[in-house]
């Protein structure tokens, strides 16, 4: 299991699977879309969160965050708790590709798991959401 989830986790596999998620959908890339993405699931942020949530260093992060803005799926605001700093967000069309992608993803995992015998991908799917909400469990312990 450890071998299969390094294997996931590789630079590579993400790029790839990246790659094919984002190929119908205009203004993100292999390389913007996990600012989309991370947009999506945090909300309004400052460069410097969402580049520690994705990991990703804060000057790649601002990089991508002003191509994902030039493509109009991004926008920037003045940060009402802080004037000095400035919280990314998702534009209407920004909320719309992350639908497109989500439904990519979607797609890609039901092709993937087509040959599957019968309930097996849903135990797969109830067993990863546990493993899955148990790794975020153990981070937020260790986070406070």
């Amino acid at each position: 299991m450890a071998a299969a989830i390094g294997a996931l986790t590789l630079r590579a596999t993400r790029a790839g699977l990246y790659g094919r998620l984002t190929s119908k959908v205009e203004g993100v890339d292999a390389t913007t879309y996990p600012v989309l993405s991370g947009l999506a699931r945090m909300g309004p942020v400052t460069a410097t969160k969402l580049a520690e949530a994705i990991g990703m260093d804060r000057t790649v992060t601002t990089r991508y965050a002003t191509r994902l803005q030039e493509a109009g799926l991004v926008a920037r605001h003045p940060d009402p708790a802080d004037a000095r700093a400035t919280r990314l967000a998702l534009t209407v069309e920004g909320e719309r590709a992350v639908t497109a992608l989500r439904g990519a993803l979607e797609s890609f995992v039901a092709e993937e798991m087509a040959t599957w015998p019968s309930g097996e991908a849903d135990a797969f799917a109830m067993r990863l959401e546990r493993l899955t909400e148990s790794l975020a469990q153990g981070e937020a312990d260790r986070s406070h």
